[in-house]
């Protein structure tokens, strides 16, 4: 009590939070315990209660060190812990529902009873309902895992956090800051963003905190950007056709027969001259047709245009004889 007196807390706005230390909460600082009784329990599934029988002895030792009980119901298959009178710490049964909560999805001992420090805490993230298709699901969950478990060791190395994936939840355990990183990581894999951007995130990051020179600039331009290529599969068609432009209106009736008829005044005539008529329209359409044939039938009489060119020499230009001789008798030496 001496040491927290001569050393009052300031309330001057902290440049990085990160950086502050959780001061230690000792039997001294609560002489008298606890009031009340809190207590927690949660559920295990079956296949854990053959470890947890085994190392239940362990958890109640670790868990006497503060003033607090552990039960484990077989029957029911519930874990609970309790305050007692003794208890000084009136957190640190929340951390020990977290710590019954970590062993209950398959968190090993020796690394559940490391939630009970001041600066290590936990996050159970539930990934289960982040994607609806199990298949995608599935291939999601294993890429947070990687290849032997090489992407879930990569991000505990760069988190300072230990990692575990089960069923349809990722339990982390370990620094505050390293859990928001773990989260970060965790949602935007199952939201199908490659955890190896946020790998590489952190690395930068990290390399970028030792230079002093960068410490208050922006780092955007240094870390890697996602880019989403939604790329449909469906076949797309060799020629694209133009969409119209939308119009609220539909388009306008097409004409009937007798409509059109009003239109030409053909409506009105009698029978006799429709008749005269249609016969008139039919011979003029015969008549371009046969002419159209003759046409065509002509054109194959028609002579081609020849292009005339000069093979013989006129009789204006002279005749050179001596290299007219020269020429044979070359001629002559390259058949003999």
């Amino acid at each position: 009590m001496s040491d927290m007196e001569t050393e009052p807390l300031s309330t001057e706005p902290v440049d990085n939070a990160w950086q502050l230390k959780i001061p230690e909460f000792k039997p001294e600082n609560n002489p008298h315990g606890l009031l009340e009784e809190s207590s927690f329990a949660t559920l295990f599934p079956k296949y854990r209660e053959k470890y947890l029988r085994e190392y239940w002895p362990l958890v109640q030792k670790t868990l006497e060190e503060y003033k607090l009980k552990a039960e484990l119901d077989l029957i029911e298959g519930s874990m609970v812990v309790k305050t007692t009178r003794k208890t000084w710490d009136p957190y640190i049964i929340v951390k020990a529902r977290d710590m019954i909560k970590l062993m209950a999805r398959s968190v090993p001992y020796e690394q559940a009873k490391r939630v009970l420090e001041d600066e290590i805490g936990c996050d159970i993230i539930k990934i289960g309902n982040l994607v609806r298709k199990k298949e995608k699901f599935v291939k999601r969950r294993q890429r947070l895992i990687g290849p032997n478990g090489a992407t879930l060791k990569s991000i505990e190395l760069l988190t300072d956090c230990y990692v575990l994936v089960q069923g349809t939840t990722v339990s982390a355990l370990g620094p505050y800051k390293g859990l928001q990183q773990v989260r970060d990581i965790v949602i935007d894999t199952m939201e199908n963003v490659h955890p190896i951007y946020n790998i590489k995130a952190l690395m930068i990051k990290r390399e970028l905190m030792k230079d002093p020179n960068l410490k208050d600039q922006d780092w955007s331009r240094f870390l890697p950007k996602f880019k989403n290529k939604n790329i449909s599969k469906r076949k797309q068609p060799k020629v694209k056709k133009p969409k119209k432009e939308y119009t609220p209106f539909p388009p306008p009736m097409p004409l009937s027969k007798i409509d059109k008829e009003l239109e030409t005044g053909e409506f009105f005539l009698k029978e006799s001259e429709k008749k005269a008529r249609r016969n008139k329209e039919r011979q003029e359409k015969q008549k371009l047709s046969a002419k159209v044939q003759v046409e065509r039938r002509n054109q194959a009489f028609i002579a081609p245009e020849e292009n005339v060119t000069e093979s013989r020499p006129s009789e204006n230009t002279k005749l050179d004889v001596t290299a007219l001789k020269s020429k044979i008798r070359k001629a002559t030496k390259k058949t003999r």
